[in-house]
């Protein structure tokens, strides 16, 4: 079985470290100007890049998909993450797709969006 991990930008890597450790991620390495990793207790880590100069937050469209398959682990998260006061992000709260999937989002102060899912439990 393979991993994916999602490698997304930051204008700010100190700032990204701080946001997603308020989330409840761990930092797992971190070079200044360059690179940081971060892992949560959920399975889930997120690599970030420097963005290059021009890199404008505001009209970011890199994102990933983080896919639970029990539903109730999607809404643990969800709890976690809205009560964390994730103020400089926004957090969406879930909703239940037609297509068979509760889902919701954040996006996080750099415009990357992390949509986290389940299969709905029938």
């Amino acid at each position: 079985m393979a991993t994916t991990i999602p490698v997304l930008p930051s204008t700010d890597l100190a700032g990204t470290r701080s946001f997603y450790e308020g989330l409840g991620f761990a930092l797992v390495s971190h070079f200044p100007g360059e690179y940081l990793v971060v892992r949560h207790s959920a399975g889930i880590e997120i690599h970030f890049f420097v963005a290059h100069p021009g890199h404008d937050p505001g009209r970011n469209d890199h994102g990933c998909y983080i896919r639970f398959s029990d539903e109730g682990d999607c809404d643990r998260l969800y709890e976690q993450w809205a009560t964390a006061g994730a103020s400089d992000g926004i957090v969406h709260p879930p909703v239940d797709t037609d297509y068979g999937l509760r889902e919701f989002a954040i996006i996080d102060p750099e415009g990357n969006q992390l949509r986290v899912g389940s299969p709905i439990s029938r």
